[in-house]
């Protein structure tokens, strides 16, 4: 604690000086950059809307049977992501290394275990060390800590690895039966936070300048490879959304993590499909994206993603697959008596992927089949309320740490 201590001090210290070479104090850069804030109209208004966004999607949840877990932030695995952040912060305890969750995905999925449990919801907090822009530009969406709701659903299908590899077409009605039914739930707690918003907070969404409707359900729907195909790769989920007036729609099929599930991945030879064929009707993830309104003149934003999540790879096979052909781990678990020989090769993924390969005494696996996401909050109110007054995430933050915006976070 006194060696961080000094290395912080030190820290401000040179920021300080350099604060003072270029013509500014410490208390100039506080009352900039934090007190005019703290002290603005505009942050209480979006302060407001946050609570009852955030009230009427954990309301939802309650109401639809779910479970509120605690919170995971410090564990010996985490998500790995699959874009580029700085690094994993770790910490040391008790003799061992832990690492900061970047979210709490395999959490989740455990805590499904049992078949009691409809699903799961929490109010996570997530540490991700984004990278700052390297056009050392602001970007104005993202943060380096920032509150996500995780929610998770039991599937309860229970398809075999026989199944998987032997009757392909039953499997896929029932994911894609199960794709419609996540996909449905998502819409509706979206449609319950807004219509919310839109009753107890029409002065501040007045005051912010923007406007918010009511979704109508089913959202329009974009498949990433149409997308692609149509506009390119790097603009699509925004021109896609250029071409309807919903507030919010989908964009589906985007290859990513290693636990959003492809369907089929492991074919019954031995083999695996070609990914680089692999078309989006066969990859079960979802993106939901939003637009803000600009209250005077109707006019849409361009979309911003807002929630993302899959039905997950759930039989131990392709989930070890998966891993390994992300490259997050360099070789396969090796599983003899209960333990695993490699352990020491798999860092953090050891007791999952032991608990992933375990049956029950009928000899049906223990792991659940699941489906869900993760809605960012400070992500979703940037993209429902940026306009004239609110221009990046920082706006709507207290203490938003956005790579892009100070050399140092002083709160």
């Amino acid at each position: 604690m006194e060696d961080s201590m000094k290395t912080i001090g030190q820290g401000l210290d040179n920021f300080q000086a350099a604060l003072k070479q270029s013509g500014s104090s410490l208390e100039e850069f506080i009352k900039e950059n934090y007190m005019a804030k703290w002290m603005s109209d505009e942050l209480v208004a979006a302060m407001h809307i946050r609570t009852t966004f955030v009230q009427a999607c954990l309301n939802f949840l309650q109401d639809e049977g779910l479970l509120n877990i605690e919170k995971v932030m410090l564990s010996i695995l985490t998500d790995p992501l699959a874009h580029d952040i700085e690094h994993t912060p770790s910490i040391r305890y008790k003799g061992h290394m832990y690492v900061t969750t970047h979210s709490m995905i395999y959490a989740k999925f455990l805590a499904c275990s049992n078949k009691n449990i409809k699903g799961i919801y929490v109010d996570s907090p997530n540490i991700r060390l984004e990278l700052e822009s390297p056009m050392n530009i602001q970007r104005g969406k993202y943060l380096a800590d920032f509150s996500q709701i995780d929610i998770e659903l039991r599937r309860n299908r229970g398809i075999t690895i026989e199944e998987y590899y032997h009757k392909q077409k039953m499997v896929r009605d029932v994911l894609n039966e199960d794709f419609d039914k996540i996909k449905n739930f998502f819409e509706r707690m979206i449609a319950a936070a807004v219509s919310r918003v839109i009753e107890k907070n029409s002065g501040e969404l007045d005051l912010l300048g923007v406007a918010m409707e009511v979704p109508k359900i089913p959202f329009p729907s974009f498949r990433k490879d149409e997308g692609v195909a149509k506009y390119g790769a790097k603009e699509f989920e925004e021109k896609c959304g250029e071409t309807t007036d919903s507030q919010f729609y989908w964009i589906t099929g985007l290859f990513r993590e290693n636990y959003d599930l492809v369907y089929p991945y492991l074919l019954p030879d031995g083999k695996k499909v070609d990914i680089k064929s692999v078309d989006s009707p066969s990859i079960y993830n979802y993106d939901i994206v939003a637009k803000s309104i600009n209250k005077k003149t109707g006019n849409h934003t361009l979309g911003r993603e807002i929630l993302s999540g899959a039905i997950r790879e759930w039989l131990f096979d392709p989930i070890v697959e998966r891993i390994i052909d992300n490259r997050v781990l360099p070789e396969r678990p090796v599983i003899r008596d209960g333990n695993i020989e490699n352990i020491a090769a798999l860092g953090g993924y050891g007791p999952f992927l032991q608990y992933a390969s375990m049956k029950d005494e009928k000899g049906k696996p223990l792991f659940p089949d699941t489906m869900g996401g993760g809605i960012g909050i400070e992500r979703t109110l940037f993209a429902l309320l940026r306009g004239d007054k609110i221009q990046k995430v920082d706006d709507l933050t207290f203490f938003g740490k956005n790579p892009d915006s100070h050399p140092l976070y002083l709160f």
